[in-house]
């Protein structure tokens, strides 16, 4: 696979994401920032502090600070204002604001440049408005996507709403804008990703920062009455490492923009033709492989 592009708002499990491409040894061109989880200066933040904590040396670039119509909503009450959840230890914040260059040409001219490899697959693990920015600015380097892999949606209920997954309820328009535009796109959803759980037990044997950000991940779970905590965007990246591992079912996707309890909910409808595919299955220890990124810290995947 020649290198990818990664669209993300740099969680937790965002970060948990890129360590594990990086473990399996998948290049990534390029890293753009969008406001989701947090708001866009704090994921700036977050990327700048897992470069010097993780030693991440792809290129970051800044990309929507808003979505295409809603009024912004993070995921602050249950990730935290950092969007990341600890035990104590964090990431350590920049000394000054980081500046990272605009995403929209850097990817933009990743998709138009020549290479000997025609894949041109982009991992989005937040809120699509990057994705739609560039259909709507250079539709025809948009048309050069191979494969859009997508952590959000789901079949079934939501997570933010009782009806709607953050991802997509962040951005509504933004995920219409890309289905609208029939890109190859793989979505892994929430239901899909809630079968991969983990728990205190699963826990590796790991740096003091890693293990702790791993703990305040899982206290979002055991906060809740529950043993354990799914696994989310790492599913997403494990569905690109591994594709024999999954099934892949063409469906017809929708996304609602009622304003109502509806907005954000997403459906899926048998398609045979359709060019939007769910992705099922995750066969094998697919919990303990996205685990093994942390195993030995960040030195060891260096």
């Amino acid at each position: 696979m020649s290198a990818i592009w990664v669209d993300t708002d740099m969680g937790f499990d965002d970060l948990w994401a890129l360590l594990l491409l990086r473990t399996h040894r998948i290049a990534v061109a390029g890293v753009s920032l969008v406001a989701g989880n947090a708001p866009l200066p704090q994921v700036e933040a977050n990327a700048s502090g897992a470069q010097e904590a993780y030693g991440l040396d792809m290129p970051v670039f800044s990309g929507a600070d808003r979505p295409l119509k809603r009024t912004p909503e993070t995921a602050a009450r249950i990730l935290s204002p950092l969007g990341m959840r600890s035990r104590g230890q964090t990431l350590a914040k920049p000394a000054r604001p980081p500046v990272f260059p605009p995403a929209g040409p850097a990817l933009e001219q990743w998709l138009r440049t020549p290479r000997r490899a025609p894949e041109r697959v982009i991992l989005a693990l937040g809120p699509l408005t990057n994705i739609a920015h560039l259909l709507k600015s250079s539709p025809k380097a948009a048309a050069r996507i191979t494969r859009l892999v997508w952590m959000g949606g789901s079949d079934g209920p939501g997570n933010h709403s009782p009806r709607a997954e953050y991802n997509a309820l962040a951005d509504p328009e933004a995920l219409d804008t890309v289905l609208n535009a029939q890109l190859p796109l793989d979505v892994v959803d929430l239901t899909q990703c809630r079968q991969h759980c983990f728990g205190p037990e699963d826990v590796p044997d790991t740096d003091p920062l890693s293990r702790d950000l791993l703990l305040g991940y899982l206290d979002i779970a055991l906060e809740r009455g529950r043993k354990a905590m799914a696994i989310y965007d790492p599913i997403a990246a494990a569905a690109l490492i591994w594709p024999e591992r999954f099934r892949f079912a063409p469906r017809a996707m929708n996304v609602s923009l009622c304003s109502d309890d509806s907005y954000g909910e997403t459906s899926f409808a048998e398609t045979p033709m359709s060019r939007t595919r769910l992705v099922s299955g995750g066969h094998g220890p697919l919990v303990r492989d996205c685990l093994a990124a942390f195993e030995g810290g960040p030195a060891h995947a260096h």
